[in-house]
């Protein structure tokens, strides 16, 4: 903790040197785009983008889940959303997911979390991914994402290679979250009037790729 402190102790003297950039700053926010990722220490969001102080409006959840638009129950995820849409006008929504994502993970393995009940309670938000497989991990046959039956064993009677990457059910999580996104009535609208772009990422932890959904092939490819 303490070169966290140190650092920010010598902040203001790190942005003297800029005082017009910092002075605009203070004016109001005008951010280029609102991008949704994990609470994943390792994703930094301005680091992945190079974005400055002012251009991304972030929303960071736990697997960056996006839960289901229910105006009965606003969340603090929601009112971010919504904030950013109609409050700021942000053009162009990043739903970014990213390898080894421990939430994800979870998910997939089908891990005991009763240990961690709150977070047990958030994954349920996670909606039913692009590959069919269900919020638990499981797909329709009883299979995991990975092909991983209940018993650790693949479909076809192997051992799970226990690949911490999870990429594809990562990318269709992520995807999944765009679906969720359509579903808020603002953002709809947005949407059919050509005012508002979705972006499905991934980011590679371990190499520093960022990959991109690409519609018309229906996979992720390296921006």
């Amino acid at each position: 903790m303490q070169p966290l402190i140190d650092y920010a102790r010598s902040f203001r003297q790190q942005t003297a040197a800029r005082p017009e950039e910092f002075a605009r700053l203070a004016e109001g926010q005008a951010p280029q785009a609102l991008f949704i990722t994990c609470s994943d220490s390792r994703v930094i969001p301005s680091l992945i983008t190079g974005a400055r102080p002012g251009e991304l409006f972030e929303l960071r959840t736990a697997g960056n889940i996006v839960p289901p638009y229910d105006p009965e129950q606003p969340t603090g995820e929601a009112a971010t959303i919504e904030y950013a849409v109609e409050v700021l006008g942000v053009t162009d929504v990043v739903v970014c997911g990213h390898s080894h994502c421990g939430a994800v993970g979870a998910l997939v393995r089908g891990d005991d979390l009763t240990a961690v009940p709150a977070v047990r309670d958030w994954l349920t938000h996670a909606a039913p991914r692009a590959d069919g497989t269900k919020a638990d991990g499981t797909k329709a046959d009883g299979t995991k994402a990975d092909g991983t039956k209940a018993d650790g064993t693949k479909a076809d009677g192997a051992k799970a290679d226990g690949d911490p990457a999870i990429a594809d059910a990562v990318q269709s999580h992520v995807l999944a979250q765009i679906l969720r996104l359509r579903s808020y009535p603002y953002l709809a609208r947005r949407l059919d009037a050509g005012q508002l772009r979705l972006h499905a990422w991934f980011y590679e932890i371990h190499t520093g790729t960022v990959l991109a959904h690409r519609p018309p092939a229906d996979t992720f490819v390296a921006l």
